[in-house]
C-alpha cells in the first residue's frame, strides 16, 4: 500500500491528490523502481512560492541533482529524513506536482563539509562553494528564525543527490523498463 510519509515542511500550498495520480501512474509504469520504498512525500524546493519556482526550473533544466536541508527543520515540521531510494513529488509554488524524485545519496555533515563538488550538483547561482554559502547562511538563517531557533554551522544538513525519474520527459535517470 502507498501512503503519503509526510507533507510539505513549510506553509505552500500541495495538490496532494494530483501527487497521488502521478504517484500512481509513475509505480504503474515503473512498479520495480517502488520496491524498496513505497512511500513518498509531497514538498517543494525552499521556503516561498517564487523559490520553489525558482529552484524547480534549475532541476527541470538539468543543471540542479543535489539539494540541502536541515536535520531540524524535518524534525520540527515531523517530517521523515529521506534514505537512499526514497521518492519525494517536488511541486512548483503552486502546489502542482511537477516531477517525482528519487534519492540516489546521502550524507549528514556540518556546514563546513559542504565541497564544490556538491555546490556545483546543486547548480544553483554560479554554482561556486562560495556562492552556495553564502546563500545557504542566508537560506537557513531565515528558516531557523521561522521556527524560532538560531542557526549554526555546527548543525547537521542532510546533502541529498538526487534524479528526476518521472515524468518519462524530465527523466535524469531512466528506470528500467518492465
Amino acid at each position: 500500500m502507498t501512503e503519503i510519509a509526510a507533507a510539505s515542511s513549510h506553509s505552500l500550498p500541495l495538490d496532494t491528490d494530483a501527487a497521488a495520480r502521478m504517484w500512481d501512474a509513475y509505480r504503474a509504469a515503473h512498479p520495480e523502481a517502488t520496491i524498496a520504498s513505497e512511500e513518498y512525500t509531497v514538498e517543494h524546493f525552499g521556503d516561498s512560492a517564487r523559490l520553489a519556482d525558482e529552484l524547480l526550473e534549475i532541476v527541470l533544466s538539468g543543471r540542479k541533482r543535489a539539494t540541502a536541508e536541515l536535520v531540524a527543520d524535518f524534525v520540527a515540521h515531523g517530517d521523515p529524513v529521506p534514505r537512499i531510494g526514497s521518492h519525494w513529488i517536488a511541486c512548483d509554488g503552486t502546489g502542482a506536482p511537477r516531477i517525482i524524485i528519487r534519492t540516489t545519496e546521502l550524507r549528514l555533515g556540518p556546514f563546513a563539509s559542504a565541497d564544490a563538488a556538491f555546490a556545483a550538483d546543486e547548480g544553483e547561482d554560479d554554482g561556486s562553494l562560495e556562492s552556495w554559502q553564502r546563500e545557504h547562511r542566508r537560506y537557513w538563517i531565515r528558516v531557523a528564525a521561522a521556527r524560532g531557533a538560531v542557526w549554526s554551522e555546527d548543525d547537521e544538513i542532510v546533502f541529498e543527490r538526487f534524479s528526476v525519474v518521472w515524468p518519462p520527459e524530465h527523466a535524469s535517470t531512466p528506470v528500467a523498463p518492465r
